[in-house]
Order: C-alpha cells, then sequence, then structure tokens
C-alpha cells in the first residue's frame, strides 16, 4: 500500500513492486491518472488505485477499506505523499500550515491508525515514511515543511518501539534533493530549467550528482522485503551526502 504512488520517486515503487509480483494499492487525486498508469501497465489485476483528497479523514479510511476489500491483507506501507510549500515562520499564512500538516502528518498518522490494526491481526506488517534532509531544522523558507518531517521520524521510532511485539517494524527513508516533477515544475516557476537545476545541484551535493526518482528504491525496496526482518527504527540517508 502506498500513500501517494502516481508521481515520483512513489511511482518508481510502485513499478519496483510490480516487477516483483506484488499487488499494489496506490492513491492520488486524479483517477484518470490512476488509470493511465494501471493500463500502461497491464496490470488491471495487480494494482488498485484511489481517488483521494489527502484533507479528508473519511477518504483515508476508505482507501484503507478498498485496499482490504481488494487485497485482504496489508504487508507493507509506504508513506511517500508529502507537499512543500515556500515560506519562512513570519511568512506562513494559516491555510498554508494546516494544509501541510494535513498531507504530510495528520493524513499518514490515521492511515496508520486503520493500517496497524490490519497488521496486528496477521503478526506482521513493514512501514516505510520518507522523510527528508530538512528534518533536523531545514532550509528558513520550509519552516512548516521541516516540523512534519522531523515529527514522522518520531512517529517512526514510536511505532518501532510500541508494536515491535506484533511483527510491525517501521523504517525513516531520508530522501535528497531528487529532481522529481514537483522540484523540476517549482525550477521552471523560477525560470530554471531542469539542466540548470541538476548543474546548481552537483556544486552543492558532496555525491556531485542530484538525485533521481530510482535512487532511493533499493533501500525501499529492501525495508519491504523479508531480508530486512530484523531491521527496525532505522534512518537511512539516500540524499547524496546532503546534510542540511
Amino acid at each position: 500500500m502506498i500513500l501517494g504512488g502516481t508521481k515520483g520517486v512513489g511511482n518508481a515503487v510502485l513499478e519496483s513492486c510490480l516487477k516483483k509480483g506484488y499487488n499494489v494499492a496506490f492513491c492520488g487525486r486524479n483517477s484518470s491518472e490512476g488509470n493511465k498508469i494501471i493500463e500502461s501497465l497491464q496490470a488491471e489485476d495487480k494494482l488498485y488505485f484511489h481517488e483521494i483528497d489527502l484533507n479528508s479523514i473519511s477518504e483515508i479510511e476508505n482507501f484503507f477499506i478498498q485496499t482490504i476489500k481488494r487485497f485482504k491483507r496489508i504487508d507493507a506501507l509506504v508513506l511517500y505523499s508529502g507537499i512543500t510549500p515556500i515560506a519562512s515562520i513570519t511568512e506562513t499564512e494559516e491555510d498554508v500550515y494546516d494544509s501541510v500538516f494535513n498531507v504530510n502528518l495528520k493524513s499518514q498518522y490515521f492511515l496508520l491508525k486503520h493500517v496497524l490494526k490490519s497488521m496486528i491481526e496477521f503478526k506482521t506488517g513493514s512501514i516505510i515514511f520518507f522523510g527528508s534532509a530538512h528534518m533536523d531544522y531545514g532550509m528558513k523558507n520550509r519552516a512548516a515543511y521541516a516540523l512534519t518531517k522531523s515529527a514522522l521520524y518520531t512517529l517512526s521510532t514510536h511505532l518501532a518501539h510500541h508494536y515491535a511485539e506484533h511483527g510491525i517494524r517501521s523504517n525513516y527513508v531520508v530522501m535528497g534533493w531528487t529532481n522529481t516533477e514537483g522540484e523540476i515544475e517549482l525550477r521552471d516557476s523560477e525560470g530554471m530549467t531542469e539542466e540548470e537545476l541538476k548543474r546548481k545541484a552537483a556544486k552543492i551535493l558532496p555525491l556531485g550528482r542530484i538525485c533521481n526518482r530510482f535512487d532511493p528504491v533499493p533501500a525501499v525496496m529492501h525495508l519491504i522485503s523479508d531480508e530486512s526482518a530484523m531491521t527496525t527504527g532505522s534512518l537511512i540517508r539516500v540524499t547524496a551526502g546532503q546534510y542540511i
């Protein structure tokens, strides 16, 4: 089960899961976009898409209900969805604050409320959070975003500590500067091409290039698999050496 999955790294994880033969439930705001992905991958029997507004707690619950109806159980939950508003503390309006906390934290918390019950029933489960290098203190103009990512790390370690007795694992993957669709759109709005973005990142990141949407996938797939059966409470950085 992926919270997200239509774009960026979440979509790369979906494709990798499909290659492994996994059934995957994923979600997004646009049903035609989700259906297009299913058709292009020719995987109507392996994929379930749920149209969702992550500000709606009832729809989050319905996503869980429909996933269970379709696939009976949830072995792994990948929490990818998030938004990154650009605003410092002094520039943040209440609606921006509420939106980033609803999408980045509240939606994940309440999806976990339901998924955990199912995982406890089956006495197994792997939860993977997508974090950010902003989690420690973040850039000045990503204040609310940094707070949500830090809170998600606390939530991940909370789960690891309190739910290990049920066979449930929780780990946190720190995603660095990545040329996702959202990042490219943001830079385009600032008058920067993707090639200019790559050149800028190459000068800043210790490993010499911006991350692409496939770079975090091996870490996520490892954490989904039984190969990581004894791994919980971990933080894995896929950041090209970026520490803000």
